[in-house]
């Protein structure tokens, strides 16, 4: 692992670092946030996945998360999208290739050598975080944002027994049916849609929901509602009798304004769920 920058943040540290990894068969470059508490101790630890374009920097500079953990004495994890770097597939389409890996494990060409996301989120991340930084394994909790939100919201439900709380903001919630989804997960995945289902948070919702609870933020004048299908989320929460909230927030759009805007309120909901 390879310190590419560590800047004093809110009395804790920021840090950016590469690695290489072993799912994505390429160096990957993540940020890290690590409270004051980090310095005597393991910290719980928060995942931000973050959406289509975006790199590991967007919501680390953007969220304004790292104020509201410093307040709670948690950490944050800022892994990048999608793997980059010569010799990666990609695509001209923003939506599409680097920037956009969808959180999924491509079994297609040209994508299936690097872009393995599940297994680097899953897998290959978590080995790095916990053998080098003082976390505590057994507190995770999970947040996102669009394609983020749609990952945060798979891989929770997928490892109940991993992260404690999950919430989301503008997840893509339907993307087996959606103009963000259908075209990426075909492409990385294949025509069978079958395979497709596991990465749909509203079908795995309804099939197995989640154990611990769950945030919603979702903005009411935002640009892409049509392909993001808010609704079919929540009516399956509410068909699941799931334990959370969902919230349409008047006014605000898709951009990390809206982002920032309820951060505090999705840190202090996994703090609760992480301390208790």
């Amino acid at each position: 692992m390879k310190t590419v920058s560590e800047n004093r943040c809110f009395g804790g540290t920021q840090g950016v670092y590469s690695h290489q990894s072993e799912a994505t068969g390429c160096d990957m470059t993540f940020g890290l946030f690590l409270p004051e508490e980090a310095e005597a101790g393991p910290v719980p630890l928060l995942w931000y996945l973050s959406g289509l374009t975006c790199t590991h920097e967007n919501a680390m500079v953007k969220a304004g998360a790292q104020a509201w953990a410093a307040q709670q004495g948690i950490a944050l994890v800022f892994p990048d999208t999608s793997p980059r770097g010569e010799g990666v597939a990609d695509d001209g389409a923003y939506d599409l290739g680097q920037g956009a890996g969808f959180y999924v494990n491509a079994t297609e060409t040209p994508w299936a050598p690097h872009f393995q996301m599940w297994d680097y989120i899953t897998g290959d991340l978590p080995r790095v975080l916990f053998n080098n930084f003082a976390l505590d394994e057994e507190r995770q909790a999970i947040t996102g944002h669009s394609m983020g939100g749609h990952g945060a919201l798979t891989i929770a439900m997928a490892l109940p027994d991993r992260f404690r709380s999950a919430s989301a903001f503008a997840p893509i919630a339907n993307p087996t049916v959606s103009d963000w989804g259908r075209k990426q997960l075909g492409a990385y995945l294949g025509a069978d849609e079958m395979t497709w289902r596991r990465h749909d948070a509203t079908i795995q919702m309804h099939e197995r929901g989640f154990d611990g609870p769950i945030l919603i933020d979702q903005g009411a004048d935002d640009q892409f509602l049509d392909k993001l299908m808010p609704e079919a989320l929540a009516a399956a929460m509410m068909a699941r009798r799931q334990p959370g909230q969902f919230r349409m927030q008047k006014g605000y759009d898709h951009s990390y304004f809206f982002v920032a805007s309820f951060m505090e309120d999705h840190v202090s909901f996994h703090a609760e769920a992480l301390y208790s």
